[in-house]
Formats: C-alpha cells, structure tokens, sequence
C-alpha cells in the first residue's frame, strides 16, 4: 500500500504501475481503489494527466530500453546462425512452402520447420507468418533474407574461383551463342571466366543454331549456347540446360498500336514484324505458333537477328517483334518499347549449352567457360546454395 495527495486528499490505493513498462513511478496509471472524501472523477483527471505528462518527457528513467540487452542479443544472433538457417529463409522468400524449400534443398520438412523455430529463436522475433499451408516471411523475416542471399551468393562465388584458381586453365575458347541469349548470359560469364583465368582468351561468335552447330561438330568452335524449341539429343554431342526465360511480343513505343492492351494474335499477324531467318530455328518455332492460332505466318517480314538494329527498327519503324522478356522489360522500362500482352506459352525459353562429347579435360579452358557459364546462369535464379 502506498499513500497519495491528491487535493489537498489522502489517496491510499495499490502501488501505481506505468502503463507503458509497468515501473513503479508515483503517479503513473494504476487501477483506481475507493478511498474516503475523494471522487473517481478527480482522481481520474490527476492520473490521465500525469500520464500524459510523463509521455511527453518521453517517459522517465526507468522506461528507457537497456542498450547493454541489445548488444548480449546481437553476440548472440553472431555466434549462433548458421549456414542451413541462411538456406532455410532464402529458400522461404522464393518458395513460401515447407515442402518446396525441403525439396529445393533436398532436407525432410521436419528438419526445415526446426530451422525455422531456431532461427525465430536466435532473432528473438517471428520470422514467418502461417496462413493455412503456406508461410509468408515478416518485414524482420524479408530483411534476413536479403542479407542471406548475399552472404550465400558471396559464399558460392568464393568457391566458384578457388576451384578456377585450382584448375589454372589456359589457353583460347570459341564460343558460338545465338543473339537473344548473348547479352543476358555472356557478360557475368566472360566476367567470372576472365577473373579466373586472366591469360586465357575469349571468341564469340553470334548466329543461329542451325548454322553455328557444323561449326561445332567440326572443332572450329567449343561451345555452342542457344534457345531450344524441341529438345533433341546428338550423337557425339553433350548438352546441359543453363536457364529459362520466355520470349514476348514487344512493339516501338513511339508507334501508332491500336488497341494494344486488348490486341489479338490475328490482328498482330497482320502487323509488320521483325523475325529470325527463315532457316533458323527460333522462325521454325514461331511459324508453328501462328499456325497453333489458326494463322498464317506475317507476310510483312524484315529478317534480323542483330538486337541492336531491331530495338531502332521497332522505334522507328511500325513493327512488332520477340524479344527475351528480361531485355524487353530493360527497354521497356527506358520507354524505348511497349510489351504486347500476347501468350507465347513458354515458346523458346529453355536455354541450352552443347559442347563435343570427346572433350572431356576437366582443366581446359572451354571447361572452365562452362562452369561459368552454369554459376553466371545460377545467379538468375533466388536461392544460393552457399
């Protein structure tokens, strides 16, 4: 029991807690108790004042945090995190079900709920919300897994290079890749394959698959990267599949569309367009997309594989064209093109490398290539695996 004045009044109640950390401060808010010769509403008044008073100041000593708990906290965060707890979020940002990150990172899903609880634990906050069969990261949640992204993707690169250096691969590589594949994949893989092996030099060759692949039957060139309609298998010939990405429709912003956001496939097959040559695959497979419609293949036709000079024909010029939906939305989003809401169900976005089944040196350079090739085309992808 503790005794008050408030008036000129004897006020004998309960100790008084702060509503905002519950120390024992005079004044602060407590549950009213009768006391003689004193109205409910005047004690009230005095406590709602006090209140406000001291939420003013900002609270007194005794509400201030204690900085020396946060900082035990954070060693603590430090010294118990782990690697598979970096996993277990990264994997939840991309996939938001146990089952898919367990399957992802070949663990049971048992072992991927305790991560979770242990990590929860470690940041001493949820981490996650559940809502029916599916988990949702919080904004705490969202933050770690950037920041274990990057502590995995630094890993993986650490590991990428000290194989490299331990190859000490030399020596020329050709390499022959289709248009629409080159800018997206070869400058992070030429970046790793020159880090790695800096004396080693590098050729590329740009065509179409139909024309580069004699070329790498015959030697003339090591590795062969293109977009794939109906995957085939070759006799002396491995392949590996490096990424997805599926092509759009895009237009020249500056050009009069009607119509675009409701645009159908038989009025854009009435269109101009910019297509690959005839003999190409990728005009293979999009002949056969026309005729999947009900239409014929566009008759107003420019036949062009070099990007550079597309990207001034759709600006300049009333055309339609494909385009890898990555630099499609670069252009887009620079105001250069518009992209067409048209289907192209997953038309040519499996992106393939081949190389010759007899080149089985895992020191050489058109191996090394390869590798970055693969870690360059893994980076597209959310989670490291570190």
């Amino acid at each position: 029991m503790q005794t008050k004045y408030i008036d000129g009044q004897v006020v004998t109640g309960q100790t008084p807690r702060c509503v905002e950390c519950s120390c024992t401060t005079p004044f602060s808010h407590a549950e009213p108790v009768p006391f003689p010769g004193a109205s409910w509403d005047r004690a009230l008044r005095v406590l709602q004042y006090e209140i406000a008073r001291r939420r003013f100041l900002r609270l007194s000593d005794d509400c201030r945090p204690d900085t020396r708990r946060h900082k035990i906290h954070s060693d603590h965060f430090k010294k118990q995190l782990s690697l598979r707890h970096l996993r277990v979020i990264a994997g939840l940002a991309e996939h938001k079900l146990v089952a898919r990150v367990a399957d992802a990172l070949n663990v049971t899903q048992p072992a991927v709920s305790k991560q979770i609880n242990e990590f929860e634990q470690i940041a001493g906050t949820p981490i996650v919300t559940r809502e029916r069969n599916r988990l949702f990261l919080t904004p705490v949640g969202e933050r770690l897994a950037e920041h274990a992204r990057l502590v995995l993707g630094q890993i993986d690169r650490a590991a990428f290079d000290l194989d490299a250096m331990v190859s000490g691969a030399s020596g020329p590589v050709q390499v022959g890749v289709v248009a629409s594949v080159a800018p997206i994949l070869l400058p992070g893989a030429i970046s790793l394959f020159k880090r790695s092996a800096p004396r080693s030099t590098i050729a590329i060759s740009e065509g179409h698959f139909v024309s580069l692949f004699p070329s790498l039957e015959a030697g003339q060139i090591d590795l062969l990267i293109a977009r794939i309609w109906q995957p085939n298998t070759f006799e002396g010939v491995d392949q590996t599949m490096l990424f997805r990405e599926p092509v759009v429709v895009v237009g020249g912003r500056a050009q009069q569309l009607d119509n675009v956001e409701s645009m159908t496939w038989a009025q854009a097959a009435a269109c101009p367009w910019i297509l690959p040559q005839a003999n190409s695959v990728a005009r293979r497979a999009l002949d056969a997309m026309f005729a999947g419609h009900g239409l014929a293949p566009p008759a107003n036709i420019i036949a062009s594989s070099a990007l550079s000079l597309n990207i001034e024909l759709l600006k300049q010029t009333p055309t339609l064209g494909f385009f890898p939906s990555s630099l499609a939305a670069s252009h887009a989003a620079r105001g250069d093109l518009v992209i067409l809401p048209l289907d192209t169900k997953g038309l040519l976005s499996e992106v393939r490398c081949f190389w010759r089944s007899e080149d089985t040196d895992v020191n050489s350079p058109a191996t090394l290539f390869r590798k970055c090739l693969i870690e360059a085309a893994s980076q597209r992808q959310t989670i490291p695996f570190g």
